[in-house]
């Protein structure tokens, strides 16, 4: 059963953003060496609880507050069309972490789903 794995937060200033999860809650924040600014956010120690990420915001992208780990992104888009929902970022390529597609639920509620594959998008 895929149970959220994943959480994003955006920010026009990711520092200052940053800063301050990191003073409210005591997150840590490290520069993923990807092919985007973005970083990874622990939230605590290994257990209950989901780590997330924080980017650059762009206003022309959706904005993704949670992502589901699943077995087969081209699975799934066929079971949210089948039950209601819609394509809003076809599945895409994120070099050396896997597959990433956006979707949002009949209400408009949108979230991510992600299937891992280190080799997706590198050739």
């Amino acid at each position: 059963m895929p149970r959220p794995v994943h959480f994003d937060i955006s920010a026009e200033d990711p520092e200052r953003a940053a800063a301050f999860y990191a003073n409210v809650f005591g997150w840590t924040f490290t520069k993923w060496d990807g092919p985007m600014d973005y970083w990874l956010i622990t939230t605590g120690e290994e257990g209950a609880g989901i780590d997330g990420g924080l980017g650059v915001r762009r206003h022309e992208a959706p904005e993704v507050p949670f992502t589901l780990d699943v077995p087969s992104v081209d699975e799934y888009v066929a079971k949210v069309t089948d039950a209601g929902g819609t394509i809003v970022q076809p599945k895409s390529p994120i070099p050396g972490v896997g597959w990433m597609a956006v979707f949002a639920d009949p209400e408009g509620n949108v979230f991510g789903m992600m299937e891992a594959d280190e080799s997706a998008g590198t050739g």
